[in-house]
């Protein structure tokens, strides 16, 4: 339970819904027993009322007994009516404070959850798949709320029922009581082997279904690859593969499911037998009366419910439980890309790299080696080299997606780690290497950034990233709908609107990384002119393995496994016969002739 006391401040925010719980709780279970007691009187009084008719035959007070019996019997049904009708009103309440409570907090937590990943760092997202980011936050939140919710609701009903009810039942028979009672331990036993081997198949089905929608996911993501290939009749297969799998489990599963009720019928029904056959018992021997048979059927009508309920809600815990430790795992997981002295900067872009080395924490990989330069406001750099050279590691580190592992970066004179995070990044406008679009509108997906985007400035960042035509083309224009992660547009058209997004901000800091690789030269050409009025009086870092895309830089820095080999500009690069940047200049042209 160590894991689950990360729930009590939740219960503690949500205190009166919890007691109002306690309450209702209370009165309900009471309202559920004194009906017992009013039965055991009414049976009691059926017998002799019977007895007193039959007495009193032939004379006149035998229609008084039948009158006074009429009546009694009319005043405890009227009772028993009220009360169950209480009950039900209270029962009603019941779940309108515990479960409502427990969906609050169910809701607060998921939000919590979200929160705190977003202020996790990149390492994170690097260490974990996006499945158990998502299982976390959702299938084992909801685990967490049937804690709170059902197991704490159903334990206290328990609980009162037995501290009210068992009393009552040794004070009438001890003997009776005690046979009562005896199958419902065994009950509740049985029902927390048997609900642990239905979570335990349920688990497998859930993973056998979280298998199956991943492979679906990727078919259809993948589906220009998937039909260039002619793989529909072996992706088929393996889909029905995997759905076989999916329904075997499910099959087995409604299996144990079949199980599970005839069990809680026959122990019920066993404990009632003995109810009647020892009460039978005792009421020839004139210990108790017909109607403390029919009290005691009651109250284990009752229990019954509550003791199954404990095997229940024992497996519900120990799985909250499991769940709150993941959930835990990674909310005890605090970023260290924080802000030193939270200092808001309106920046100028005058950017100092002084002996930077990086290392990436997750693998190791050490990607940057004492790198020093320095960018004057308003001057293009640009960043160029082989793969692996670490090129996006300059982007990242600007960006404070990762702090340094020594040496400093400074902007504007203040080291990035004293600058607010947000106001930092809000003045930079990244084009990323990989990119990423959202399932939304063009639209949308251009003003990503801007809390009050304007038309014309949308309009406008379109048309400086040369994507304006492609857009107005289709038939809803800006409002188009993007598939899933934009397959709707061509590579080249993803990376403009990329672009449209980070110019539409109109950053003081703009960072190409790689942002022209999936467009042909001719609209390369054309982006660059557009970006040659942009990046003027910006400060601007553009980062390529293309030659051709570090035209309008005012200098170039040539990177090489971390180190920085060449910097300088196009013609003085050039004049180094055996340098890299000649080597990829050659190259590259070679391969465009060819």
């Amino acid at each position: 339970m160590r894991a689950l006391s990360a729930v009590n401040k939740y219960i503690l925010r949500y205190k009166w819904h919890f007691l109002g719980g306690v309450l209702f709780v209370a009165l309900s279970t009471l309202l559920a027993i004194f009906p017992a007691q009013i039965v055991r009187y009414a049976f009691d009084l059926v017998g002799e009322g019977i007895d007193l008719y039959y007495l009193y035959e032939g004379t006149q007070a035998q229609s008084g007994v039948y009158e006074l019996f009429g009546r009694n019997v009319l005043l405890y049904g009227i009772l028993i009516l009220t009360m169950a009708l209480l009950r039900g009103i209270f029962l009603f309440f019941m779940r309108q404070t515990l479960i409502v409570m427990s969906r609050l907090i169910e809701n607060d937590q998921k939000n919590e959850i979200y929160q705190h990943y977003q202020s996790l760092p990149l390492s994170f997202y690097r260490r974990h798949s996006t499945g158990d980011l998502m299982s976390r936050i959702s299938e084992d939140v909801g685990r967490v709320r049937m804690y709170v919710g059902p197991a704490l609701m159903y334990f206290m009903q328990l609980v009162i029922l037995f501290v009210l009810i068992v009393p009552l039942m040794f004070m009438v028979n001890v003997k009776l009581t005690i046979y009562t009672l005896l199958p419902l331990p065994i009950l509740s036993v049985s029902i927390f082997y048997v609900n642990n081997l239905i979570e335990r198949k349920s688990d497998e089905i859930q993973r056998s279904l979280a298998s199956m929608t991943t492979f679906v996911q990727e078919a259809f993501s993948g589906i220009r690859v998937l039909k260039s290939f002619v793989r529909e009749e072996d992706s088929h297969r393996q889909f029905s593969v995997a759905s076989d799998n999916y329904k075997d489990k499910s099959l087995s599963l409604n299996f144990v499911n079949s199980l599970f009720f005839p069990l809680i019928l026959f122990l019920v029904g066993l404990s009632t037998i003995v109810t009647v056959w020892i009460g039978g018992q005792e009421v020839i021997r004139g210990t108790i009366t017909t109607g403390s048979i029919a009290e005691f059927l009651i109250y284990v009508n009752l229990l019954t419910w509550p003791v199954t309920a404990l095997g229940w809600t024992s497996s519900l815990v120990q799985r909250a439980q499991a769940s709150q430790a993941r959930i835990n795992e990674f909310l005890d997981q605090k970023t260290d890309i924080v802000s030193r002295q939270n200092l808001e900067l309106d920046i100028k872009g005058d950017i100092v790299f002084d002996h930077v080395s990086f290392t990436y924490p997750d693998t190791g990989i050490q990607a940057l080696r004492d790198v020093s330069f320095r960018i004057h406001p308003g001057e293009t750099l640009a960043v160029i080299g082989n793969t692996g050279a670490g090129k996006s590691t300059v982007a990242a580190l600007l960006s404070r997606l990762y702090d340094v592992s020594s040496g400093s970066i400074k902007v504007d004179g203040v080291d990035v780690r004293d600058l607010s995070l947000s106001s930092l990044r809000e003045q930079i406008g990244y084009v990323p290497q990989d990119v990423f679009l959202f399932s939304d509108s063009i639209r949308n997906n251009i003003n990503f950034g801007l809390e009050n985007p304007t038309e014309e400035r949308m309009l406008q960042a379109a048309k400086d990233a040369n994507v304006y035509e492609n857009i107005i083309r289709f038939p809803e224009g800006f409002d188009t709908k993007l598939g899933e992660r934009g397959i709707t547009l061509s590579g080249g058209q993803k990376q403009r609107v990329s672009i449209a997004r980070a110019l539409v901000k109109e950053p003081k800091i703009l960072i190409l990384d790689d942002a022209l690789s999936a467009v042909d030269t001719n609209t390369e050409n054309a982006i660059l002119s557009a970006l040659q009025r942009i990046m003027h009086n910006r400060t601007s870092l553009i980062i390529s393995h293309r030659v051709s895309s570090v035209k309008l830089a005012d200098q170039i820095l040539v990177l090489d496994d971390g180190v920085i080999v060449q910097h300088g500009t196009h013609e003085a690069l050039m004049q180094d016969t055996d340098g890299l940047y000649r080597a990829l200049y050659e190259r590259q042209l070679q391969s465009e002739e060819v």
